[in-house]
This record gives C-alpha cells, structure tokens and sequence, in this order.
C-alpha cells in the first residue's frame, strides 16, 4: 500500500487510499481511520484488499493523512542554504520545536491568516511519520521506524516567531498553520529520502526550490536525535526542515496576504494547493 489519506468533510474523513490506476478507495471496512493505532499495526494494514475496496466518486475533499497525532515536532534551520539566508549559524545540533497538533490542516483547505498578523510566512518541509516506537535508536536502525513521508507547509508568523521572545512554538501553531498531505506515502516507496526535490510557488511563482540532500541532519540523525530525548510513537510527525526562499530570507521580504495562493509539493509524495483569505 502506498498512498494513503483521509477524505470528506472536516472532522469526519473517511479513511482511503489511492491504487495503482490513481483511483480513491476507501478502506472505513477494514480499519477505522488512519490513526496512530493503526500506524502501530502496520503489517495488517500492508494486507489491506487495496484493490477490492469500494471506489469513492470524486472529486472530494483530502483532509490531513493522519488522524490526531500526539506530537508534531518541528526542526529549524535544517538547510545549510536556509541558515544562510536567515543570516544565522548552521546549528551543530539540531533545533527543535513543537507545533500544536491543532494547527494541522488538510492539504487544500484554505489559510485564514491570525488576527493582526505581520509577517506570515511560508516552508514547504519533508514530513516524517513515525510507525513504530524510537526511543534510544541508533541512526543506522532509525529509518525501520518510518512509516512514511508526507509534505508539510510550516506556516510561520515571524513576528511572533521572533519578536515577541520565548520559543518559537507561537509563531508556528496557530489554526491552519500545519498543512499535511496530501497523502501519506509509505516508506517502502520512497527508496532514499534524501533525494527528494522540494518546490513552492506563490501566484505562480516559484519561491521554493531544494533537495532533501541539502539537510544538514538526515531524517535517520533526526529520528535517532530525538529520540533520546522523547518517546517517539505511531503517529507522530516530524517536519524536517525547509530549504531557502522563504519569505523572511528575501529582500525586499515578502509576507502572506489575503487572496495569495500557494502552490507547494515533493517529489513522489504530492502537491498542495492552499488559499490564503482573511483574519478569522
């Protein structure tokens, strides 16, 4: 199985997948919904009938590929190219923060910017999904506990970020500020996940462009890193960093403004589509 998502109407998606001919199946007969619990049973969802699941008419609404995640955990300046342009030290370790899992959005719902917000801010991300507990593991083990890839936008009010002092947790964790999917691409599929090409477009024009190659910590340093400091279960998801062009590193800097669309995407794992509108 490859593709997975979750589709329908916020709150109530509908678990599924896409077969081999592109076509959307859903799966709400054999698992309740793509969740950490069934993350955590990997081989039973690998066995899924794929091809013997009812087809789903479309179009239809992609919501986020993973249901209620318990941590969202997010690593900066994980680019050598992006340290360069924000004008700051490559890190030695990497930096981590946390992003409320209540920001995390569907891959085409649109971006309602925060009240009095500045300075918002795109970062299109490789995400990691984690499909069976770390905790202590070594770098050349720490990719057996990857169930997947996915994109993530890590929308950030700089001001916030990096004004207003503390962490940057509150530049980063506002509703819709988390964008995933649109699928959850298993981890069988993507053979080297640092060889993945990174791009974004802003009305149509392209802000973004890397290559995972370019991380300074791989995903296999990350997930071995922090896994000595935290229990990394089923379900989490790690965005692991952006590559430069982003809003903040231009000059002159250029912020998110109602009516701005974005267009962000990785190789082999899908693209989005999102609609910046007004304060809500």
């Amino acid at each position: 199985m490859a593709r997975l998502v979750r589709y329908g109407n916020s709150g109530t998606e509908r678990p599924g997948a896409i077969d081999s001919q592109g076509r959307l199946r859903d799966l709400s007969a054999h698992v309740a919904d793509i969740d950490p619990a069934t993350l955590a049973d990997w081989a039973r969802l690998a066995a899924l009938p794929l091809e013997a699941c009812p087809l789903v008419e479309e179009p239809v609404r992609l919501g986020p590929p993973v249901a209620r995640p318990g941590k969202f955990i997010g690593i900066g300046l994980n680019y050598s190219d992006h340290a360069e342009e924000a004008g700051m030290p490559i890190p030695e370790e990497p930096i981590v923060f946390m992003k409320a899992t209540s920001s995390i959005a569907g891959p085409s719902d649109p971006l309602r910017l925060p009240p009095a917000a500045r300075k918002t801010d795109w970062e299109v991300e490789l995400g990691v999904v984690i499909g069976r507990e770390a905790r202590n593991v070594a770098p050349e083990t720490a990719l057996s506990h990857v169930a997947g890839y996915l994109v993530v936008n890590d929308i950030s009010e700089r001001a916030w970020q990096l004004e207003r002092g503390g962490q940057w947790t509150k530049g980063k964790s506002h509703a819709g500020f988390g964008p995933i999917g649109p699928w959850l691409v298993t981890a069988d599929e993507i053979a080297d996940p640092q060889s993945l090409d990174l791009w974004l477009k802003l009305n149509g024009e392209t802000m973004q462009q890397g290559n995972t190659g370019r991380m300074i910590f791989t995903v296999a340093e990350l997930v071995a890193d922090l896994s000595r400091y935290m229990t990394l279960e089923p379900g989490d998801i790690i965005t692991t960093g952006t590559p430069p062009g982003v809003g903040m590193g231009r000059d002159p800097q250029r912020f998110l403004r109602p009516g701005d669309v974005m267009e962000l995407g990785i190789t082999g794992l899908g693209s989005q589509k999102i609609t910046v509108e007004e304060a809500g």
